[in-house]
């Protein structure tokens, strides 16, 4: 895609009305910027963050999307504003049938379209009275040396009109979803089946050059579809569907390629899909750019499904993370980091990434509100987990003077409540904060597809996934895969004559348990331990 010089990270460059819409709480949203890498380490950004994306709750009828802008971001701006307004200022009716409802949908995506394209009739005409005025004849080397200002003009417009947009868009709306995409952003559900595993279902398709139904479409049109598939592109776009991109729609006969066409070879109308009514399997919904999944294929050392991948890490950092947004982010954390790795050790692969969005949406409401900070007053704790208590007890750590930072020993605060003995030492991402201390499950993670894609729009299918009580990616490094704790790599411990000689504990919880003596255990910890001993 082409490239933009300037650099923002911003997800919100601008106000806008959809700002006070209330936010879905049940979902969470992180993003990574694009890089390019280089030999010594070092990364650059090629252009400026273009993903946008939306989580809306309004009178029970969520809403979510995510974009991924090319060649810019106004497209992605404009639909990430007008969308919202297409679905959900009183459009649909509780007496609308799915029909009518996959309907209204399919309709949003051609007004927003048309909408954008009208934004850029200004822009259209002055390209066009610019071009008027150029004598016919010049190559391009010599308008530009003739004309250096107008030809600058003309391809600062020609750049304001070619950008656009995929789009992949979730909606909510009497207890059924409703999923729609066009370009090659995905959406994936996942349900709980009854052996406890969690399954995951790609509902979109990825209209892209190498989807089979999308070929025959452009067949039809006349187009030469060998060339296509040489090209892996569609004009200047590896997308068939997408919002916006003039060129290659009201300007496709400029492209020798395309200029055969009997229509527009790419379109914005969208793939719908729905309705499925929602139920207690349903697990989490992910909404994805390209980035996030690309970069895990480029990154493997083998063949593998990228939709499981991207799922197996979500169920990994949702124990170890506070809040859905923490969740999300240190997913695409991850992947990013791990394409990095790659291209360091092996630096003829993964030369450069895409922008990453993630969106995750809970259908466990209980999970969701459990996802707080564990210092946070009126926290609850994870199911078998006694009540944490409000506030925090100091203990003290003894001051090294030698390496001081300031004038003060330092002080150490753990949270109130009953610390669970751990089994396993977790070693969770960079971004990851305080563990939940949930016990993880065993997984199998089966990927399928809906049954009106086709198998050119589908995934890769690879063998289900299965990670036992602690998954490798959570493990720390003095456990094997077998989960035995290898005595020979424990760090802290040496045998001598048959025993285990320990390092001294550095923190001195003398204060804490002169607090217990003091106050009592249930005034400490905060919760009945009479009752938890019965229970227990």
């Amino acid at each position: 895609m082409a490239a933009k010089r300037s650099s923002t990270i911003s997800q919100s460059p601008t106000e806008n009305w959809t700002d006070d819409l209330p936010v879905c709480k049940l979902s969470g949203v992180g993003f990574l910027t694009n890089q390019r890498y280089r030999e010594d380490g070092g990364r650059r950004e090629e252009h400026e963050f273009e993903d946008r994306s939306f989580h809306f709750n309004v009178d029970d009828t969520y809403l979510y999307g995510v974009f991924d802008g090319h060649d810019g971001t106004r497209a992605s701006d404009f639909t990430v504003q007008r969308l919202p307004a297409e679905l959900l200022l009183g459009q649909l009716t509780a007496r609308m049938s799915d029909t009518e409802i996959k309907t209204a949908i399919r309709q949003a995506f051609i007004a927003v379209e048309k909408g954008f394209f009208q934004s850029l009739d200004d822009a259209l005409a002055e390209k066009t009275e610019l071009q008027l005025q150029m004598p016919e004849g010049l190559s391009s080397y010599e308008a530009y040396q003739k004309f250096p200002a107008v030809v600058n003009r003309i391809q600062a417009l020609q750049d304001e009109i070619s950008g656009g947009t995929t789009a992949v868009l979730a909606l909510i709306f009497q207890k059924k979803l409703f999923v729609a995409n066009v370009g090659d952003s995905r959406a994936l559900l996942c349900r709980e089946t009854v052996e406890g595993s969690v399954s995951v279902e790609q509902l979109s398709v990825d209209h892209v050059a190498n989807n089979n139904e999308e070929l025959n479409r452009l067949a039809n049109l006349g187009l030469d579809i060998q060339q296509i598939l040489r090209n892996r592109r569609i004009g200047n776009q590896e997308n068939t569907r997408s919002i916006g991109d003039y060129g290659v729609k009201g300007g496709y006969k400029d492209f020798d390629i395309l200029s055969v066409a009997t229509g527009e070879p790419v379109i914005a109308e969208p793939f719908v899909y729905g309705g499925i009514p929602i139920n207690e399997s349903f697990y989490a919904l992910v909404l994805m750019s390209d980035g996030v999944y690309r970069s895990i294929e480029e990154a493997a050392c083998r063949e593998l499904d990228s939709n499981a991948e991207v799922v197996r890490i979500i169920l990994d950092e949702l124990y170890s993370q506070n809040n859905l947004n923490g969740i999300a982010q240190a997913v695409v954390d991850r992947i990013g980091r791990a394409h990095l790795d790659t291209y360091m050790n092996q630096m003829s692969k993964c030369q450069r990434r895409d922008d990453m969005t993630l969106l995750i949406r809970i259908f466990k409401e209980d999970i969701a509100n459990n996802m707080k900070s564990p210092r946070a007053t009126g926290r609850q704790t994870m199911p078998g987990m006694p009540p944490i208590s409000p506030g925090v007890l100091p203990v003290s750590v003894p001051y090294n003077p030698a390496n001081s930072i300031s004038g003060n020993a330092p002080s150490l605060y753990i949270p109130q409540g009953s610390q669970p003995k751990e089994t396993s030492v977790h070693t969770p991402s960079p971004t990851t904060s305080t563990p939940t201390n949930a016990p993880l499950p065993l997984f199998t993670i089966s990927s399928s597809q809906s049954e009106t894609q086709s198998s050119a729009s589908s995934a890769s299918q690879s063998p289900s996934t299965m990670y036992a009580v602690a998954p490798a990616a959570l493990r720390g490094p003095d456990e094997s895969d077998t989960g035995v704790q290898d005595d020979n790599n424990a760090e802290g411990e040496s045998r001598k004559d048959g025993e285990v000689d320990r390092v001294q504990p550095y923190v001195d919880f003398g204060p804490f348990y002169r607090q217990v003596e003091l106050h009592g255990e249930e005034y400490v910890y905060g919760w009945d331990k009479s009752a938890v001993d019965a229970a227990t």
